[in-house]
Protein backbone atom coordinates (compact mmCIF):
# COMPACT_ATOMS: atom_id res chain seq x y z
CA UNK A 1 0.00 0.00 0.00
CA UNK A 2 0.85 3.22 -0.38
CA UNK A 3 1.98 6.08 2.50
CA UNK A 4 -0.92 8.58 0.76
CA UNK A 5 -3.68 6.09 1.67
CA UNK A 6 -2.45 6.08 5.07
CA UNK A 7 -2.63 9.85 5.20
CA UNK A 8 -6.31 9.92 3.57
CA UNK A 9 -7.59 6.94 6.38
CA UNK A 10 -9.39 9.45 9.06
CA UNK A 11 -9.55 6.43 11.14
CA UNK A 12 -5.83 6.16 11.80
CA UNK A 13 -5.14 9.97 13.39
CA UNK A 14 -2.22 10.52 11.34
CA UNK A 15 -0.93 14.10 10.45
CA UNK A 16 1.88 14.76 7.89
CA UNK A 17 4.86 17.07 9.23
CA UNK A 18 7.06 16.55 5.96
CA UNK A 19 7.97 14.40 3.00
CA UNK A 20 4.51 15.12 1.50
CA UNK A 21 6.88 14.47 -1.93
CA UNK A 22 7.65 10.63 -0.87
CA UNK A 23 4.10 10.19 -0.26
CA UNK A 24 4.43 7.70 -3.41
CA UNK A 25 5.99 5.16 -1.73
CA UNK A 26 5.01 1.51 -0.42
CA UNK A 27 4.61 0.21 2.92
CA UNK A 28 5.32 -3.46 3.18
CA UNK A 29 5.08 -3.88 6.71
CA UNK A 30 4.77 -2.00 9.95
CA UNK A 31 7.21 -2.25 13.47
CA UNK A 32 7.12 -0.38 16.76
CA UNK A 33 10.02 0.41 18.73
CA UNK A 34 11.65 2.46 21.14
CA UNK A 35 15.29 1.20 20.47
CA UNK A 36 17.84 3.69 19.83
CA UNK A 37 19.16 1.10 17.03
CA UNK A 38 16.21 -0.81 15.82
CA UNK A 39 18.21 -1.63 12.64
CA UNK A 40 18.85 -5.43 13.01
CA UNK A 41 14.66 -5.93 13.24
CA UNK A 42 14.17 -4.15 9.78
CA UNK A 43 14.26 -5.11 6.23
CA UNK A 44 13.09 -2.09 4.40
CA UNK A 45 9.63 -0.75 3.38
CA UNK A 46 8.26 -0.57 7.16
CA UNK A 47 6.19 2.42 8.68
CA UNK A 48 8.12 2.61 11.83
CA UNK A 49 5.80 3.78 14.94
CA UNK A 50 7.81 5.27 17.77
CA UNK A 51 6.69 6.74 21.18
CA UNK A 52 9.97 8.16 21.10
CA UNK A 53 11.35 7.20 24.46
CA UNK A 54 14.86 6.24 23.07
CA UNK A 55 15.14 10.49 22.30
CA UNK A 56 17.16 12.32 25.62
CA UNK A 57 17.87 14.85 24.14
CA UNK A 58 17.74 16.85 20.70
CA UNK A 59 21.13 15.29 19.27
CA UNK A 60 19.39 11.93 19.64
CA UNK A 61 17.03 12.37 16.32
CA UNK A 62 19.81 12.78 13.74
CA UNK A 63 21.60 9.14 14.36
CA UNK A 64 18.24 7.47 15.11
CA UNK A 65 16.56 8.51 11.83
CA UNK A 66 20.01 8.14 10.14
CA UNK A 67 19.57 4.59 11.11
CA UNK A 68 15.93 4.24 9.19
CA UNK A 69 16.82 5.60 6.22
CA UNK A 70 19.81 3.62 5.87
CA UNK A 71 17.77 0.26 6.16
CA UNK A 72 15.07 1.71 3.69
CA UNK A 73 12.60 2.11 6.07
CA UNK A 74 9.03 3.85 4.28
CA UNK A 75 8.19 6.28 6.85
CA UNK A 76 8.26 7.27 10.58
CA UNK A 77 5.60 7.41 12.75
CA UNK A 78 5.64 9.40 16.11
CA UNK A 79 3.22 9.10 18.76
CA UNK A 80 2.35 12.46 20.74
CA UNK A 81 0.59 10.84 24.12
CA UNK A 82 3.72 11.35 26.00
CA UNK A 83 5.36 14.68 24.81
CA UNK A 84 2.40 16.34 23.36
CA UNK A 85 4.18 17.51 20.46
CA UNK A 86 6.63 15.73 17.74
CA UNK A 87 10.06 17.18 18.55
CA UNK A 88 11.88 20.10 15.72
CA UNK A 89 14.73 18.53 16.09
CA UNK A 90 13.42 14.86 14.78
CA UNK A 91 11.19 17.46 12.15
CA UNK A 92 14.73 18.48 10.67
CA UNK A 93 16.46 15.17 10.37
CA UNK A 94 13.59 13.83 8.69
CA UNK A 95 13.94 16.11 6.15
CA UNK A 96 17.35 15.75 5.46
CA UNK A 97 17.29 12.37 5.20
CA UNK A 98 13.94 12.39 2.96
CA UNK A 99 11.71 10.45 5.27
CA UNK A 100 8.41 11.01 5.61
CA UNK A 101 7.05 11.90 9.53
CA UNK A 102 3.26 11.49 10.59
CA UNK A 103 2.68 12.90 13.89
CA UNK A 104 -0.28 9.99 15.71
CA UNK A 105 -2.83 11.62 17.40
CA UNK A 106 -2.68 10.68 21.52
CA UNK A 107 -6.39 8.95 20.91
CA UNK A 108 -5.40 6.60 18.56
CA UNK A 109 -3.16 2.95 20.10
CA UNK A 110 -0.10 2.08 17.71
CA UNK A 111 -2.29 -1.17 17.72
CA UNK A 112 -5.06 0.05 15.50
CA UNK A 113 -2.42 1.17 12.28
CA UNK A 114 -0.41 -1.74 13.16
CA UNK A 115 -3.59 -3.62 12.18
CA UNK A 116 -4.94 -1.46 9.82
CA UNK A 117 -1.39 -1.75 7.52
CA UNK A 118 -0.85 -5.65 8.32
CA UNK A 119 -4.58 -6.00 6.71
CA UNK A 120 -4.18 -4.26 3.87
CA UNK A 121 -0.43 -5.24 3.29
CA UNK A 122 -1.61 -8.73 3.30
CA UNK A 123 -4.81 -8.19 1.14
CA UNK A 124 -2.99 -6.36 -1.49
CA UNK A 125 0.00 -8.86 -1.71
CA UNK A 126 -1.95 -11.99 -2.38
CA UNK A 127 -4.26 -10.13 -4.81
CA UNK A 128 -0.78 -9.25 -6.55
CA UNK A 129 0.60 -12.79 -6.25
CA UNK A 130 -2.66 -14.33 -7.69
CA UNK A 131 -2.75 -12.40 -10.49
CA UNK A 132 0.61 -12.65 -11.22
CA UNK A 133 0.29 -16.54 -10.87
CA UNK A 134 -2.49 -16.15 -12.81
CA UNK A 135 -0.99 -14.20 -15.88
CA UNK A 136 2.22 -16.50 -15.73
CA UNK A 137 -0.32 -19.65 -16.14
CA UNK A 138 -1.96 -17.98 -19.19
CA UNK A 139 1.93 -17.16 -20.36
CA UNK A 140 2.74 -20.82 -19.87
CA UNK A 141 0.02 -22.36 -21.24
CA UNK A 142 0.06 -20.10 -24.47
CA UNK A 143 4.41 -20.56 -25.30
CA UNK A 144 7.56 -21.35 -23.72
CA UNK A 145 8.15 -21.93 -19.59
CA UNK A 146 8.45 -18.62 -18.24
CA UNK A 147 11.85 -19.11 -16.39
CA UNK A 148 11.10 -22.60 -14.27
CA UNK A 149 9.82 -23.40 -10.89
CA UNK A 150 12.70 -20.47 -9.44
CA UNK A 151 10.73 -18.08 -11.02
CA UNK A 152 7.51 -19.29 -9.38
CA UNK A 153 9.52 -19.45 -5.72
CA UNK A 154 10.63 -15.95 -6.48
CA UNK A 155 6.74 -14.66 -6.28
CA UNK A 156 6.46 -16.17 -3.14
CA UNK A 157 9.49 -14.42 -1.76
CA UNK A 158 8.96 -10.88 -2.99
CA UNK A 159 5.22 -10.83 -2.84
CA UNK A 160 4.11 -12.79 0.32
CA UNK A 161 7.69 -12.97 2.19
CA UNK A 162 7.52 -16.88 2.39
CA UNK A 163 10.83 -18.91 2.06
CA UNK A 164 10.45 -21.71 -0.74
CA UNK A 165 12.48 -24.29 -2.00
CA UNK A 166 11.01 -27.03 -4.55
CA UNK A 167 12.55 -30.94 -3.71
CA UNK A 168 12.57 -33.79 -5.99
CA UNK A 169 11.14 -37.06 -3.66
CA UNK A 170 14.55 -38.31 -3.08
CA UNK A 171 14.79 -35.13 -1.15
CA UNK A 172 17.24 -33.82 -4.05
CA UNK A 173 16.89 -29.48 -3.83
CA UNK A 174 15.50 -28.46 -7.40
CA UNK A 175 15.37 -24.60 -6.64
CA UNK A 176 14.82 -21.98 -4.14
CA UNK A 177 13.51 -18.59 -3.70
CA UNK A 178 15.14 -15.30 -3.44
CA UNK A 179 14.95 -12.96 -0.46
CA UNK A 180 12.31 -10.55 -0.50
CA UNK A 181 13.60 -7.11 -1.65
CA UNK A 182 17.12 -9.41 -2.62
CA UNK A 183 18.69 -10.59 -5.75
CA UNK A 184 20.46 -13.07 -3.93
CA UNK A 185 18.99 -17.30 -3.64
CA UNK A 186 18.07 -17.94 -0.06
CA UNK A 187 20.66 -20.17 1.68
CA UNK A 188 20.10 -23.48 0.20
CA UNK A 189 18.57 -26.21 2.59
CA UNK A 190 21.01 -28.75 4.41
CA UNK A 191 20.84 -32.14 2.83
CA UNK A 192 19.70 -33.67 5.59
CA UNK A 193 17.01 -31.34 6.17
CA UNK A 194 16.01 -31.72 2.64
CA UNK A 195 15.97 -35.38 3.67
CA UNK A 196 13.81 -35.29 6.19
CA UNK A 197 11.26 -33.24 4.61
CA UNK A 198 10.93 -35.56 1.47
CA UNK A 199 11.02 -38.43 3.65
CA UNK A 200 7.89 -36.55 5.87
CA UNK A 201 5.94 -35.97 2.83
CA UNK A 202 6.11 -39.44 1.46
CA UNK A 203 5.40 -40.95 4.81
CA UNK A 204 2.34 -38.72 4.99
CA UNK A 205 0.97 -38.80 1.11
CA UNK A 206 0.95 -42.15 1.72
CA UNK A 207 -1.66 -42.25 4.24
CA UNK A 208 -4.00 -40.66 1.66
CA UNK A 209 -4.20 -37.41 3.83
CA UNK A 210 -4.42 -33.97 1.69
CA UNK A 211 -1.57 -31.90 2.10
CA UNK A 212 -0.32 -29.38 3.18
CA UNK A 213 1.80 -31.58 5.66
CA UNK A 214 3.58 -29.55 8.50
CA UNK A 215 6.66 -30.63 9.92
CA UNK A 216 8.47 -29.46 12.99
CA UNK A 217 12.35 -29.44 12.42
CA UNK A 218 13.54 -27.75 15.53
CA UNK A 219 12.36 -24.39 16.11
CA UNK A 220 10.77 -24.39 12.47
CA UNK A 221 8.15 -25.38 10.99
CA UNK A 222 7.55 -26.11 7.60
CA UNK A 223 4.36 -26.57 5.31
CA UNK A 224 4.49 -29.19 2.79
CA UNK A 225 2.56 -29.31 -0.79
CA UNK A 226 2.39 -31.99 -2.89
CA UNK A 227 3.58 -31.40 -6.96
CA UNK A 228 1.86 -33.56 -9.22
CA UNK A 229 2.40 -33.71 -12.31
CA UNK A 230 -0.69 -32.66 -14.50
CA UNK A 231 -0.45 -34.86 -17.17
CA UNK A 232 -2.08 -38.43 -18.01
CA UNK A 233 0.44 -40.69 -16.28
CA UNK A 234 -0.66 -38.58 -13.15
CA UNK A 235 -4.28 -38.75 -13.06
CA UNK A 236 -4.23 -42.04 -14.58
CA UNK A 237 -3.58 -43.76 -11.52
CA UNK A 238 -5.54 -45.18 -9.34
CA UNK A 239 -3.42 -46.14 -6.66
CA UNK A 240 -1.97 -43.20 -4.33
CA UNK A 241 1.18 -45.44 -4.13
CA UNK A 242 2.41 -45.10 -7.88
CA UNK A 243 2.11 -41.25 -7.72
CA UNK A 244 3.62 -40.73 -4.30
CA UNK A 245 6.97 -42.05 -5.45
CA UNK A 246 7.35 -39.27 -7.68
CA UNK A 247 5.84 -36.30 -6.52
CA UNK A 248 7.58 -33.03 -6.36
CA UNK A 249 7.08 -30.93 -2.96
CA UNK A 250 6.97 -27.96 -2.19
CA UNK A 251 8.42 -26.60 1.26
CA UNK A 252 7.38 -23.39 2.75
CA UNK A 253 8.66 -22.08 6.01
CA UNK A 254 5.74 -21.75 7.57
CA UNK A 255 2.73 -22.84 9.48
CA UNK A 256 -0.19 -23.45 7.02
CA UNK A 257 -2.28 -24.48 9.54
CA UNK A 258 -2.91 -20.58 10.67
CA UNK A 259 -3.58 -20.06 7.08
CA UNK A 260 -6.91 -18.53 5.80
CA UNK A 261 -8.50 -20.67 2.95
CA UNK A 262 -7.26 -17.78 0.20
CA UNK A 263 -4.01 -18.19 1.24
CA UNK A 264 -4.27 -21.98 0.59
CA UNK A 265 -5.79 -21.83 -2.19
CA UNK A 266 -3.39 -19.40 -3.48
CA UNK A 267 -0.30 -21.78 -2.94
CA UNK A 268 -2.06 -24.73 -4.44
CA UNK A 269 -2.61 -23.12 -7.56
CA UNK A 270 0.96 -22.31 -7.09
CA UNK A 271 1.82 -25.81 -6.88
CA UNK A 272 -0.36 -26.37 -10.16
CA UNK A 273 1.91 -23.54 -11.71
CA UNK A 274 5.02 -25.72 -11.05
CA UNK A 275 3.40 -28.86 -12.28
CA UNK A 276 3.45 -27.28 -15.35
CA UNK A 277 7.12 -26.86 -15.73
CA UNK A 278 7.08 -30.36 -14.49
CA UNK A 279 5.24 -31.92 -17.33
CA UNK A 280 7.87 -29.81 -19.76
CA UNK A 281 10.61 -31.43 -18.14
CA UNK A 282 9.02 -34.48 -18.37
CA UNK A 283 8.11 -34.23 -22.09
CA UNK A 284 11.84 -33.46 -23.01
CA UNK A 285 12.72 -36.87 -21.43
CA UNK A 286 10.73 -38.42 -24.03
CA UNK A 287 13.31 -38.70 -26.36
CA UNK A 288 15.92 -39.97 -24.18
CA UNK A 289 13.36 -42.54 -23.03
CA UNK A 290 12.54 -43.75 -26.37
CA UNK A 291 16.31 -44.14 -26.83
CA UNK A 292 16.62 -46.68 -24.04
CA UNK A 293 13.56 -48.31 -25.37
CA UNK A 294 14.59 -48.82 -29.01
CA UNK A 295 18.08 -50.21 -27.09
CA UNK A 296 16.41 -52.06 -24.82
CA UNK A 297 14.27 -53.86 -27.30
CA UNK A 298 17.12 -54.84 -29.48
CA UNK A 299 19.06 -56.14 -26.77
CA UNK A 300 16.33 -58.20 -25.66
CA UNK A 301 15.35 -59.90 -28.99
CA UNK A 302 19.31 -60.78 -29.60
CA UNK A 303 19.65 -58.21 -32.95
CA UNK A 304 23.24 -58.04 -34.34
CA UNK A 305 25.62 -56.30 -32.74
CA UNK A 306 26.17 -53.60 -35.61
CA UNK A 307 22.44 -53.06 -35.47
CA UNK A 308 22.69 -52.09 -31.70
CA UNK A 309 25.97 -49.83 -31.87
CA UNK A 310 24.35 -48.08 -35.16
CA UNK A 311 21.10 -47.09 -32.48
CA UNK A 312 23.90 -46.54 -30.14
CA UNK A 313 25.71 -44.07 -31.97
CA UNK A 314 22.35 -42.23 -32.11
CA UNK A 315 21.66 -41.74 -28.59
CA UNK A 316 25.56 -41.17 -27.58
CA UNK A 317 25.00 -37.09 -29.04
CA UNK A 318 21.49 -36.95 -27.34
CA UNK A 319 23.15 -37.98 -24.08
CA UNK A 320 26.67 -36.83 -24.01
CA UNK A 321 26.73 -33.87 -26.64
CA UNK A 322 30.05 -32.98 -27.53
CA UNK A 323 31.76 -36.12 -26.70
CA UNK A 324 34.80 -36.41 -29.07
CA UNK A 325 34.68 -40.34 -28.36
CA UNK A 326 32.66 -43.27 -28.17
CA UNK A 327 31.24 -43.52 -24.59
CA UNK A 328 31.12 -46.51 -22.19
CA UNK A 329 27.96 -47.70 -20.71
CA UNK A 330 26.17 -49.42 -17.80
CA UNK A 331 23.09 -50.86 -17.50
CA UNK A 332 21.28 -50.53 -13.86
CA UNK A 333 17.68 -52.09 -13.25
CA UNK A 334 15.20 -51.09 -10.40
CA UNK A 335 11.64 -52.51 -9.62
CA UNK A 336 9.37 -51.82 -7.28
CA UNK A 337 7.38 -54.23 -5.65
CA UNK A 338 4.28 -52.92 -3.87
CA UNK A 339 2.88 -55.54 -0.77
CA UNK A 340 -0.32 -57.51 -2.34
CA UNK A 341 1.62 -56.78 -5.68
CA UNK A 342 -1.67 -55.02 -7.50
CA UNK A 343 0.04 -51.55 -8.40
CA UNK A 344 1.80 -51.05 -11.47
CA UNK A 345 5.31 -50.71 -10.60
CA UNK A 346 7.13 -49.83 -13.99
CA UNK A 347 6.12 -46.21 -14.91
CA UNK A 348 7.00 -44.71 -10.80
CA UNK A 349 10.18 -47.02 -10.98
CA UNK A 350 11.03 -45.84 -14.53
CA UNK A 351 10.52 -41.78 -12.81
CA UNK A 352 12.11 -42.75 -9.64
CA UNK A 353 15.18 -44.63 -11.46
CA UNK A 354 15.24 -41.27 -13.36
CA UNK A 355 15.49 -39.29 -10.01
CA UNK A 356 18.02 -41.25 -8.02
CA UNK A 357 20.46 -41.31 -11.42
CA UNK A 358 20.73 -37.88 -10.63
CA UNK A 359 24.05 -36.39 -8.92
CA UNK A 360 22.41 -35.53 -5.33
CA UNK A 361 24.34 -32.46 -5.06
CA UNK A 362 23.17 -31.25 -8.50
CA UNK A 363 20.48 -28.61 -8.30
CA UNK A 364 18.01 -27.80 -10.48
CA UNK A 365 15.18 -30.01 -13.00
CA UNK A 366 17.34 -31.20 -15.54
CA UNK A 367 20.00 -32.92 -14.72
CA UNK A 368 18.73 -36.29 -15.46
CA UNK A 369 19.57 -35.51 -19.29
CA UNK A 370 22.39 -38.08 -19.59
CA UNK A 371 19.92 -40.68 -18.56
CA UNK A 372 17.74 -43.02 -20.90
CA UNK A 373 15.13 -45.12 -18.97
CA UNK A 374 13.00 -47.32 -20.22
CA UNK A 375 10.39 -50.15 -18.73
CA UNK A 376 9.40 -53.35 -19.02
CA UNK A 377 6.71 -54.73 -17.25
CA UNK A 378 7.74 -53.94 -13.21
CA UNK A 379 11.41 -53.12 -14.54
CA UNK A 380 13.13 -49.58 -15.31
CA UNK A 381 16.25 -50.25 -16.52
CA UNK A 382 18.81 -47.32 -17.71
CA UNK A 383 21.28 -47.40 -20.02
CA UNK A 384 24.23 -44.74 -18.62
CA UNK A 385 26.80 -43.48 -20.57
CA UNK A 386 30.45 -42.72 -19.12
CA UNK A 387 32.76 -40.45 -20.88
CA UNK A 388 35.11 -43.07 -19.79
CA UNK A 389 35.51 -46.17 -17.52
CA UNK A 390 36.43 -43.91 -14.45
CA UNK A 391 32.89 -42.52 -14.31
CA UNK A 392 31.37 -39.41 -12.93
CA UNK A 393 29.70 -40.26 -9.94
CA UNK A 394 32.51 -41.52 -7.52
CA UNK A 395 35.85 -41.44 -9.07
CA UNK A 396 36.94 -44.83 -8.21
CA UNK A 397 37.59 -46.21 -11.40
CA UNK A 398 34.45 -48.30 -11.84
CA UNK A 399 31.27 -46.01 -12.28
CA UNK A 400 28.42 -46.27 -10.74
CA UNK A 401 28.82 -47.95 -7.40
CA UNK A 402 25.41 -49.42 -6.16
CA UNK A 403 25.68 -48.32 -2.50
CA UNK A 404 26.83 -45.13 -3.27
CA UNK A 405 23.87 -44.71 -5.41
CA UNK A 406 21.35 -44.97 -2.80
CA UNK A 407 23.46 -43.20 0.14
CA UNK A 408 21.62 -40.03 -0.13
CA UNK A 409 18.15 -41.70 -0.87
CA UNK A 410 18.03 -43.87 1.43
CA UNK A 411 16.01 -42.54 4.14
CA UNK A 412 13.47 -40.57 2.37
CA UNK A 413 12.49 -44.09 0.27
CA UNK A 414 12.33 -46.22 3.15
CA UNK A 415 9.55 -43.42 4.67
CA UNK A 416 7.72 -43.30 1.60
CA UNK A 417 8.01 -47.25 0.97
CA UNK A 418 7.60 -48.21 4.48
CA UNK A 419 4.65 -51.32 4.95
CA UNK A 420 3.93 -50.86 1.20
CA UNK A 421 7.00 -52.17 -0.91
CA UNK A 422 10.40 -52.05 -1.72
CA UNK A 423 12.79 -51.24 -4.07
CA UNK A 424 15.75 -53.31 -5.33
CA UNK A 425 18.15 -51.90 -7.55
CA UNK A 426 21.26 -53.68 -9.77
CA UNK A 427 24.47 -52.10 -11.31
CA UNK A 428 26.39 -53.63 -14.03
CA UNK A 429 29.83 -53.55 -14.80
CA UNK A 430 30.91 -50.79 -17.58
CA UNK A 431 30.92 -52.02 -21.12
CA UNK A 432 32.66 -50.36 -23.88
CA UNK A 433 30.51 -51.95 -27.15
CA UNK A 434 27.22 -53.18 -28.24
CA UNK A 435 28.82 -56.45 -27.99
CA UNK A 436 28.71 -56.26 -24.03
CA UNK A 437 25.13 -54.68 -23.71
CA UNK A 438 23.33 -57.89 -23.32
CA UNK A 439 25.37 -59.12 -20.89
CA UNK A 440 25.66 -56.15 -18.75
CA UNK A 441 21.28 -56.30 -18.99
CA UNK A 442 21.72 -59.76 -17.22
CA UNK A 443 24.17 -58.51 -15.10
CA UNK A 444 22.38 -56.14 -13.58
CA UNK A 445 19.27 -57.89 -13.68
CA UNK A 446 21.14 -60.82 -11.51
CA UNK A 447 22.57 -58.31 -9.35
CA UNK A 448 19.02 -56.46 -8.77
CA UNK A 449 17.40 -60.37 -7.58
CA UNK A 450 20.76 -60.48 -5.47
CA UNK A 451 19.68 -57.36 -3.89
CA UNK A 452 15.82 -58.42 -3.32
CA UNK A 453 16.69 -61.51 -1.18
CA UNK A 454 18.14 -58.94 1.57
CA UNK A 455 16.24 -57.52 4.07
CA UNK A 456 15.09 -53.59 4.10
CA UNK A 457 12.88 -51.81 1.91
CA UNK A 458 15.42 -50.00 -0.23
CA UNK A 459 18.45 -52.40 -1.61
CA UNK A 460 20.77 -52.07 -3.98
CA UNK A 461 23.78 -55.12 -5.26
CA UNK A 462 26.82 -54.19 -7.88
CA UNK A 463 28.46 -56.16 -10.41
CA UNK A 464 31.09 -56.64 -7.80
CA UNK A 465 29.24 -58.58 -5.61
CA UNK A 466 28.70 -61.40 -7.92
CA UNK A 467 32.11 -62.81 -8.07
CA UNK A 468 32.05 -63.64 -4.19
CA UNK A 469 30.44 -65.21 -1.45
CA UNK A 470 27.95 -62.87 -1.44
CA UNK A 471 25.91 -63.97 -4.37
CA UNK A 472 25.63 -67.40 -3.08
CA UNK A 473 23.75 -66.15 0.62
CA UNK A 474 21.10 -64.91 -0.13
CA UNK A 475 19.98 -68.05 -2.00
CA UNK A 476 20.89 -70.67 0.56
CA UNK A 477 16.76 -71.57 1.92
CA UNK A 478 16.50 -70.30 5.48
CA UNK A 479 16.11 -73.54 7.33
CA UNK A 480 19.86 -74.43 5.66
CA UNK A 481 21.18 -71.04 7.07
CA UNK A 482 19.34 -71.57 10.76
CA UNK A 483 20.29 -74.56 11.04
CA UNK A 484 24.35 -73.70 10.09
CA UNK A 485 24.67 -71.20 12.10
CA UNK A 486 22.94 -72.60 14.60
CA UNK A 487 25.43 -75.21 14.91
CA UNK A 488 28.50 -73.31 14.81
CA UNK A 489 27.37 -69.83 16.48
CA UNK A 490 24.30 -71.39 18.95
CA UNK A 491 27.46 -72.79 21.65
CA UNK A 492 29.20 -69.42 21.43
CA UNK A 493 26.44 -67.13 22.11
CA UNK A 494 25.16 -69.35 25.14
CA UNK A 495 28.43 -69.65 26.41
CA UNK A 496 29.15 -64.87 25.88
CA UNK A 497 25.28 -64.80 27.62
CA UNK A 498 26.55 -67.18 31.05
CA UNK A 499 30.12 -65.84 30.98
CA UNK A 500 30.66 -62.27 29.15
CA UNK A 501 33.65 -63.60 27.56
CA UNK A 502 32.67 -62.30 24.13
CA UNK A 503 34.00 -65.24 22.45
CA UNK A 504 31.35 -63.73 19.33
CA UNK A 505 33.42 -60.63 19.29
CA UNK A 506 36.55 -62.23 19.28
CA UNK A 507 35.88 -64.85 16.29
CA UNK A 508 34.94 -61.53 14.80
CA UNK A 509 38.08 -59.90 14.93
CA UNK A 510 40.18 -63.05 14.35
CA UNK A 511 39.01 -63.34 11.49
CA UNK A 512 38.96 -60.07 10.53
CA UNK A 513 43.08 -59.99 11.22
CA UNK A 514 43.27 -63.14 9.11
CA UNK A 515 44.16 -65.22 11.73
CA UNK A 516 46.92 -63.00 13.01
CA UNK A 517 47.17 -63.16 16.69
CA UNK A 518 49.34 -59.69 17.21
CA UNK A 519 46.93 -57.60 14.89
CA UNK A 520 44.01 -59.42 16.77
CA UNK A 521 45.07 -58.47 20.08
CA UNK A 522 46.29 -55.12 19.65
CA UNK A 523 42.88 -54.59 17.65
CA UNK A 524 40.69 -56.32 21.30
CA UNK A 525 43.41 -54.36 23.39
CA UNK A 526 44.34 -57.83 24.99
CA UNK A 527 47.07 -59.78 25.86
CA UNK A 528 48.06 -62.79 23.24
CA UNK A 529 47.86 -64.87 26.04
CA UNK A 530 44.16 -64.14 27.10
CA UNK A 531 43.39 -64.10 23.25
CA UNK A 532 44.94 -68.01 22.50
CA UNK A 533 42.54 -68.78 25.97
CA UNK A 534 39.72 -67.83 23.67
CA UNK A 535 39.98 -69.06 20.72
CA UNK A 536 40.85 -72.28 22.44
CA UNK A 537 37.14 -71.62 24.24
CA UNK A 538 35.86 -71.53 20.75
CA UNK A 539 37.88 -74.25 19.17
CA UNK A 540 36.48 -76.79 22.47
CA UNK A 541 32.82 -75.46 22.61
CA UNK A 542 32.26 -76.05 18.69
CA UNK A 543 34.96 -79.14 17.83
CA UNK A 544 36.60 -76.68 15.58
CA UNK A 545 40.64 -76.00 14.70
CA UNK A 546 40.56 -72.33 13.52
CA UNK A 547 43.72 -73.10 12.20
CA UNK A 548 42.70 -74.83 9.60
CA UNK A 549 41.35 -72.89 6.12
CA UNK A 550 38.23 -74.82 6.31
CA UNK A 551 36.87 -74.70 9.39
CA UNK A 552 37.98 -70.25 9.45
CA UNK A 553 35.25 -70.21 6.31
CA UNK A 554 32.61 -72.13 7.81
CA UNK A 555 32.56 -69.15 11.06
CA UNK A 556 33.42 -66.73 8.30
CA UNK A 557 29.79 -67.47 6.54
CA UNK A 558 27.93 -68.44 9.70
CA UNK A 559 28.71 -64.91 10.45
CA UNK A 560 27.70 -63.59 7.43
CA UNK A 561 24.42 -65.45 7.40
CA UNK A 562 23.49 -64.66 11.13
Amino acid sequence: MRLRALLDTDALGLKLLGGEDELERGVRGVMTTDLRDPSRYLSGGELVLTGLAWRRDAADSEPFVRILAQAGVAAVAAGTAELGDVPDDLVVACARHRLPLFAVHESVAFATITEHVVRQVSGERAGDLAAVVDRHRRMMTAGPAGGGPDVVLDLLGSDLDLRAWLLSPTGRLIAGSKAAGSREAEPALPADVCARLAAEQLAAARTGRPGPHRVALGQTTYSLFPVRGSGRSATASHDVRETVLSDWVLAVEADAGDWPGERLDLLHGVTQLIAVERDRRDAARTVRRRLAQEVLELVQTGAAPAEIAARLRVAAPVLLPGLGTAPHWQVVVARVDWDGGEADGGPVTQALLEEILVDPASTGPEHSDRIAVAHTGDEAIALVPLPSVTGEHDGSGTGILADALLAAVRDPLTAGLDGDGRLTLGVSAAVHSAEGLRGALEEARHARRVAAARQGRVCAAGHQELASHVLLLPFVPDDVRRAFTARLLDPLRDYDRRHRAELIPTLEAFLDCDGSWTRCASRLHLHVNTLRYRVGRIEQLTGRDLSRLEDKLDFFLALRMS
